[in-house]
């Protein structure tokens, strides 16, 4: 059984609905309190003009039987009960309340009479059941105090008042309360469906299935946290997806030395190879594929290293166009045996901040590549200039060039654009990658041209010290 609690829409919704029967009966209650407060401020203010219009006929001395029967007359029409008394004592053989009259007008209020003020009067009658409001309007005569008009009235209870007014008020708060909670139901349905969504979808993530998603259905943070969600999800998916690319090419890319060192060696071991040259080839194999196996695995070793976030650089100033000009050297013999010409323009004046050993493989890895696909009789040029980004070194070959389509993906692990070609060379398809993550770490950006049939040129970004 799934309680209120383990789920946010219930919760939500009750709070919600909760929040408006409060609302309903506190609305009810506090129009229920200013409609009585009303309904008395009106009787009294009625009971004051009443008596101050009887007593605006009075016009001096003693009490008049004209004036009483005008007050008798008034009375009868009059929804209040009116009395003219020559004293206050009188009121007590008028009224209908249950306290003895030498309280009901006691000095205090004498006093007040006399000042021309009208005293306002309440108490409980039993024998209305109610409550009698009533008003003293003292006639004066040169400050003698001549006579009272005393006017009351039985309050009606707020509730014989109010009696259609609550029954509106009932009938209109239990449809409002049905019918808010309804599109609050609707409301907060629409509201935590994309949240239940990405709850189903985080199951399936962690399950393996990083293609769920969730429908974006606003803009608010609801809509944003769904985006990132997709986002998030997507972007496991695509690591998921490169980790199996990434396995199956070492898988693939393993396989094949592997295979050829089992076949070499078994065939040897086997004495199916009795010619010494035949046999010395063979071995020359084994020793090739053994060597491409290590090779591979340094190079994902260090890119293992550069993909971690503790990898630094041991970083000094120097002029990059020495550290071109040493390591170059060493290619002379491989240059020479294809009878590629070596073209260099190096800015000497321009220093930059940066690890020698990893600048040196940068550079390795390019000119490696450069000489691998370069036919014989080919040219590579090595430039280093200014440039607003810093420095800019263009490393240009006249080798066989690269298609288009393939050029973005030059720095994806083991992608060639000729497997067949690069396994006979003896390349990992690892080396570039390594130079996009190197180039990165050193605060430079790497860009790839090239033409089919007549060369590639990569051009190196790094910042200098000026």
């Amino acid at each position: 059984m799934i309680s209120f609690s383990d789920s946010l829409f219930k919760k939500l919704w009750l709070t919600v609905t909760a929040t408006i029967l409060i609302t309903v009966l506190y609305s009810y209650f506090l129009s229920y309190l200013f409609y009585e407060k009303l309904y008395v401020d009106i009787v009294e203010e009625s009971l004051l003009d009443e008596g101050n219009r009887l007593a605006s006929d009075y016009d001096g001395g003693p009490l008049t039987d004209e004036m009483r029967q005008q007050v008798e007359w008034y009375n009868e029409k009059s929804e209040s009960e009116v009395f003219l008394v020559s004293n206050p004592k009188e009121l007590s053989a008028c009224l209908p309340y249950s306290i003895d009259y030498e309280t009901l007008i006691g000095k205090e209020e004498r006093e007040q009479l006399l000042k021309g003020e009208h005293v306002l009067k309440s108490g409980f009658e039993e024998r209305f059941g109610r409550k009698i409001l009533a008003v003293a309007i003292p006639l004066l005569d040169n400050s003698r105090l001549e006579g009272i008009i005393y006017l009351y009235v039985p309050l009606a209870k707020i509730s014989e008042l109010t009696v259609d007014f609550s029954f509106l008020w009932l009938i209109g708060g239990v449809l409002f309360i049905i019918i808010a909670a309804f599109l609050g139901f609707k409301m907060l349905h629409r509201l935590t469906r994309p949240l239940a969504a990405m709850k189903q979808a985080a199951e399936k993530v962690s399950g393996g299935d990083y293609s769920a998603r969730v429908d974006i259905q606003s803009n608010d943070e609801i809509g944003q946290l769904a985006r990132a969600f997709n986002q998030m999800s997507e972007s496991v998916q695509k690591e998921d997806e490169r980790k199996r690319e990434f396995l199956a090419d070492v898988s693939h890319e393993l396989r094949t030395p592997i295979s050829y060192i089992k076949g070499y060696s078994e065939a040897l071991e086997t004495g199916m190879i009795k010619d010494p040259e035949e046999k010395n080839k063979y071995l020359k194999l084994i020793n090739r594929e053994s060597g491409r196996m290590v090779k591979i695995v340094e190079d994902l070793l260090e890119l293992s290293r550069l993909d971690a976030d503790e990898y630094k650089l041991v970083k000094s100033p120097f002029p990059l166009a020495q550290l071109i000009d040493d390591f170059i050297i060493k290619y002379g013999p491989a240059m020479k045996n294809k009878h590629i010409s070596l073209s260099l323009d190096l800015d000497p004046d321009i220093i930059v901040n940066g690890d020698e050993g990893r600048l040196e493989q940068i550079f390795q890895n390019i000119i490696d590549n450069s000489i691998r696909y370069t036919e014989n009789d080919g040219m590579i040029s090595i430039r280093l200039n200014k440039h607003p980004y810093g420095c800019m070194v263009e490393i240009e070959d006249t080798g066989i060039g690269i298609p288009e389509e393939d050029i973005a993906k030059l720095t994806d692990r083991f992608y060639r654009v000729n497997k067949a070609r690069s396994r006979a060379d003896g390349g990992t398809g690892l080396g570039l990658a390594i130079v996009d993550k190197l180039v990165k770490l050193h605060e430079g950006r790497m860009e790839i041209s090239s033409e089919l049939g007549k060369g590639t040129t990569i051009r190196l970004y790094f910042p200098v010290i000026e």
